[in-house]
């Protein structure tokens, strides 16, 4: 089978597999995602690696679970993403992307080894304006909540400037892929074109006709800022209307980027680009809707909403079919290097998934480890999902970074991660001789934001095929013993710090 040279990523932020109509969701419409699945191979058992936004983004770009060694951080000095080794040989990469996370702190170094990108203003945190639009009569943006009445929110003067539809920042994103395809695609033999469009991430704000698609009888601001907590309703938190009016204002987003998605589709028809072009359209993680009265991304384990993703490729030479293959986000770096013939001197995690897309019985990975800084760490093997939390506390942990930020928190600036102090001494990532500033913490420190709150001695074990609503937690059978050993092995394997090993109480810290 020869390969293509060419290669267009389409990651869509917090897509939920289970509302797609290509993977038996019948909730929202998508049409256009589905007309992308009905020629591409199909994975139905596809799993986020590091969470949540940038350490996905790592594992894409880089290849290297990150989330057992540091939280949300920017790409290290022992570290070369794909579009380093791409530039030296010579390929065009192209980013466009409206996603605030990639220019801020904790974001650094993602985009800047590309050949050129394009960043179109204006989603969530992004601080494009300061003030509201004084002109902004006739404007399409609906009366909507604030995420937090008592501070500024940037996107509330950003969502002032737009005129049109075309001026939200997801359709502006996929116009603008539409027209580099056009205008500058052919021109290239070799491209790696990665679109990061932050929808149907949150806000989930949308003009008419979208906005009262799957609601037409709400009254009042719209709340397009979801909480992130668990027992929503049940706490009060939220109402049973409020609950369902998030939900489709999600639906509305998903349904509107499908929409402005099928001008990115026509485009590769226009231009015959399925003929010599590899598509793929992948995400970070689900989005919890009120799945186990969980909204947003609390700190909670990855059930299935969040965790199990949908992920298609499509192949020139290949016809559509499903591949139940356990798969991870590190092998869509593992793919894009296949397919290029790039080596890394870093150390990686993933397998490319060239070869099981030409044959499925081809063999894979026996399990994938997931989990985000300073939290659970979960472990599956195809049928089963273990999820260890810490035993005890939360400690010894250790942040490994060279790059010493981590997500900003717009709404609340002075929560920041305290510098290195004395404690703080050099170690060394895994196959790598660059040394590493490792900042031990202990209990009273201010932890990394991702890692606050986490649980303790609050295991999960699921069996997904008899169980795949996960109701019935078989922690405590003989078969945990089995997913111990099993993570225990996988963390060995990795060279993930031993301190690993000791805050989730693994049988290998007592020896």
């Amino acid at each position: 089978m020869s390969q293509p040279k060419r290669a267009v990523v389409l990651l869509l932020d917090s897509l939920n597999r289970h509302m797609l109509g290509c993977y038996g969701g019948r909730e929202f419409t998508t049409p256009n995602i589905d007309r992308l699945a009905a020629r591409s191979q199909q994975f139905t058992n596809h799993y986020t690696g590091s969470l949540p936004c940038m350490p996905a983004r790592h594992d894409i770009l880089c290849g290297a679970l990150d989330f057992l060694w540091k939280p949300w951080g920017s790409i290290e000095l022992w570290e070369r993403p794909l579009t380093y080794e791409l530039k030296r040989k010579g390929v065009v990469t192209q980013m466009i992307t409206d996603h605030p996370h990639l220019f801020e702190t904790g974001g650094e170094n993602y985009h800047t080894d590309f050949f050129a990108w394009d960043y179109l203003r204006g989603h969530e945190s992004d601080p494009w304006r300061t003030r509201p639009d004084p002109s902004w009569q006739g404007t399409p943006a609906l009366p909507a909540g604030t995420k937090y009445p008592e501070k500024a929110s940037p996107y509330d003067l950003s969502r002032s400037y737009f005129r049109e539809e075309a001026d939200f920042p997801g359709p502006k994103t996929m116009q603008a892929t539409a027209d580099w395809l056009n205008q500058q695609g052919q021109h290239h033999e070799e491209f790696l074109l990665f679109v990061d469009e932050f929808d149907p991430h949150e806000p989930f704000d949308c003009p008419e006709p979208w906005a009262s698609l799957y609601e037409k009888n709400w009254s009042g601001d719209r709340i397009i800022w979801p909480p992130y907590t668990s027992s929503a309703i049940a706490s009060g938190t939220l109402t049973e209307a409020e609950a369902r009016h998030i939900r489709n204002n999600y639906g509305a987003k998903l349904s509107m980027i499908d929409h402005w998605l099928g001008k990115v589709l026509d485009a590769l028809d226009a231009g015959n680009f399925w003929d010599d072009t590899l598509v793929i359209l992948c995400t970070d993680h689900g989005h919890y809707l009120g799945e186990k009265d969980i909204f947003g991304k609390p700190r909670v384990i990855q059930y299935e909403t969040i965790g199990h993703t949908p992920l298609l490729i499509a192949h020139p030479e290949l016809a559509p079919k499903e591949i139940h293959t356990l798969t991870t986000n590190v092998d869509l770096h593992a793919t894009l290097s296949d397919l290029f013939g790039l080596e890394h001197e870093h150390v990686t995690h993933g397998q490319s998934l060239l070869p099981i897309m030409a044959s499925p019985k081809t063999p894979h990975r026996d399990w994938a480890v997931g989990g985000i800084f300073g939290n659970w760490v979960q472990i599956q093997d195809g049928r089963y999902k273990y999820a260890r939390a810490p035993v005890d506390d939360n400690f010894p942990l250790s942040m490994w970074s060279n790059r010493w930020s981590t997500m900003p928190v717009p709404y609340y600036p002075g929560l920041r991660l305290p510098n290195p102090d004395q404690r703080a001494y050099i170690d060394f990532m895994p196959g790598s001789d660059v040394p590493v500033l490792r900042q031990p913490f202990e209990p009273g420190d201010m932890m990394p934001f991702w890692s606050l709150g986490g649980s303790v001695d609050d295991h999960y074990l699921f069996d997904l095929q008899e169980d795949p609503d996960e109701t019935q937690n078989l922690v405590g059978t003989p078969l945990e013993a089995t997913m111990i050993a099993l993570l225990d092995d996988a963390l060995a394997s990795l060279e993930a710090p031993k301190e690993q090993a000791q805050r989730l109480g693994l049988p290998s810290a007592g020896g």
